[in-house]
């Protein structure tokens, strides 16, 4: 077989008509041309015009100095099948440490995979199996992963790790994780292992959406405890929406997360948290002019970091709990973060605490911030049923009620019970009750978070049926623009705009010191404490030491 710089797969036995199986044709290609590349050192590329190529019952054992290019999103599509062998998960292409033995001295490189489909509906494994992936290779050098749409795979969609000097761009994936019940490794749209080149990794991930997937949409994650955390990682302009969460930083150093969009992510929207394989979290990380909103939980989650990490001129807005998080997951490092800095950030309209800290930190500096209208979880408990109520795949509607608009923001709502919170007969639930989070509501609509990333409705067993019981619980309190539930050594928060002009005023305070807190030392200066709903300030705890001066209200 001749080995061309550019072979033209259907010269070479792919068919693509959805039915044959395109494996052992593409992998004969790849490998003679891959021998070709290692005889003379000049990369090869296969092109493949449009069709639909089975991929059945193997991967494709990826060799380096070979490329994928393809015809286009929608028109090339490779379809991924595993009906022969239900136990295998079949990833397009794969080249790992534990199967093939990849490394730093046993890589790939000088590979282009670019304008195709992966279509991974067809593999359903007996277990989950974290390497169901659409691409699985690990240790790439100088690769480029551009203009790809992968969805439906069992697990992560592009899940390739240790890239160097590497670009992600415009890489679209949906619906991966498909197996994941949300809470196991892998099943992301765009999941990324680091740590294997050492301390430094050149990887940017531009131009990226990851959307629906079952567990974040992307996340950069540190492989092995014992190694360093790799700095030279960039996540620009990509777009994360109704994944587990959105953006996460388990184990990179000095992250950059630059004009991204993270909206209607499940848990959080940018987290940094000790979730991945390591339990180690990120650190050193700068997240800059994102618009972080209408997350079913936190727009920010932060914890597990001995820090230091800055969020500036970010849009922090109309989540489902707090605005920024400051917790530790058990098992992660729990030693105070130092140096965490929010800087000229707008922070409004979520549900509970503007900033809440519940974890401790030494020497943050909070400055510059408008925090304004938080705590719009403000309705009191309500419930209902009956004539007027009906309910839509991811709504509640109650043409007799006239709630506090945006006042269930991140409630839990029940539905089946009747109003005294027996079960309802007919009530389309299957006579037990069920449960959904409220994103938002009107007057009298309220909007539901799908069941699980991807799902088109929020009902696990159909859509409820007419007047149909339901119950919300009441409004916490109080519900402060910054709180601090933790330790606080040598704060500087200077110069932040933390009021409520609403109506009604949903933030109580503009700051409170709750009970288990200590607040030692530090500045608290030139702040405009006014115009929340109840007092400037609220202290539990007294704080001890430090200047508080020339703050309005």
């Amino acid at each position: 077989m001749s080995a061309p710089l550019t072979a033209h797969a259907q010269e070479y036995g792919l068919v693509g008509d959805g039915t044959a199986d395109d494996r052992p044709a593409l992998q004969k290609l790849v490998d003679a041309l891959g021998d070709a590349t290692a005889e003379d050192g000049r990369p090869r590329t296969v092109r493949v015009p449009a069709g639909r190529y089975v991929i059945r019952d193997e991967p494709v054992l990826w060799r380096s100095g070979v490329s994928l290019v393809g015809a286009g999103r929608g028109a090339t599509c490779f379809a991924l099948a595993n009906p022969g062998a239900p136990a295998r998960p079949v990833p397009l292409a794969w080249f790992t440490t534990a199967q093939h033995g990849a490394g730093r001295d046993h890589h790939i490189a000088d590979v282009t995979f670019a304008h195709f489909e992966i279509d991974g509906r067809g593999v359903v494994t007996e277990e989950y199996e974290v390497l169901a992936k659409g691409l699985g290779l690990q240790y790439v050098l100088r690769g480029r992963f551009s203009d790809l749409y992968i969805h439906d795979t069992a697990a992560t969609g592009f899940g390739c790790d240790f890239l160097q000097d590497t670009v992600v761009e415009g890489v679209l994936t949906e619906r991966c994780g498909r197996q994941d019940p949300g809470e196991k490794m892998g099943g992301a749209g765009i999941g990324i292992g680091v740590g294997g080149w050492g301390p430094v990794e050149r990887l940017a991930v531009t131009d990226c959406t990851a959307r629906g997937n079952g567990t974040n949409g992307i996340f950069l994650e540190l492989q092995q405890e014992e190694w360093v955390p790799p700095r030279g990682i960039r996540v620009t302009a990509c777009h994360t929406e109704d994944n587990r969460y959105g953006i996460s930083d388990w184990g990179a150093d000095g992250l950059l997360v630059t004009g991204c969009t993270m909206l209607g992510n499940h848990v959080a929207g940018f987290d940094v948290s000790a979730q991945g394989t390591t339990s180690v979290g990120g650190r050193g990380g700068l997240v800059t002019g994102c618009v972080i909103d209408g997350n079913a939980g936190d727009g920010i989650a932060l914890g597990n970091t001995p820090g230091p990490y800055g969020f500036h001129g970010n849009r922090v807005s109309n989540n489902g709990r707090y605005g920024y998080w400051q917790h530790n997951l058990t098992g992660g490092d729990q030693e105070p973060a130092t140096d965490i800095v929010l800087d000229s950030n707008d922070i409004h309209d979520n549900a509970l605490d503007g900033i809440r800290l519940d974890a401790p930190l030494h020497e943050p500096a909070i400055f510059g911030n408008r925090i304004r209208g938080n705590g719009r979880r403000a309705a009191p408990p309500t419930r209902g049923g009956g004539e007027g109520v009906r309910c839509g795949p991811l709504s509640l509607t109650d043409e007799r009620a006239d709630w506090l608009p945006g006042g269930h923001r991140g409630k839990e709502l029940r539905v089946g019970g009747g109003p005294g919170g027996g079960e309802t007969e007919g009530a389309g639930t299957g006579g037990s009750e069920v449960t959904a989070v409220v994103t938002d509501n009107t007057a009298t609509r309220l909007t539901l978070a799908p069941r699980r990333p991807g799902a088109d409705t929020a009902w696990p067993d159909g859509i409820p049926g007419p007047g149909t019981a339901y119950r919300l619980p009441d409004s916490p309190a109080p519900r402060a623009g910054l709180t601090a539930a933790a330790a606080v050594t040598h704060p500087y928060v200077h110069g932040n705009r933390v009021r409520d002009d609403g109506h009604p005023r949903t933030q109580v305070h503009a700051v409170w010191i709750a009970p288990e807190a200590t607040w030692t030392g530090g500045r608290v200066s030139g702040n405009d404490f006014s115009g929340n709903g109840s007092a400037a300030t609220r202290f539990d705890s007294a704080p001890s030491g430090g200047r508080w001066r020339d703050n309005a209200g």
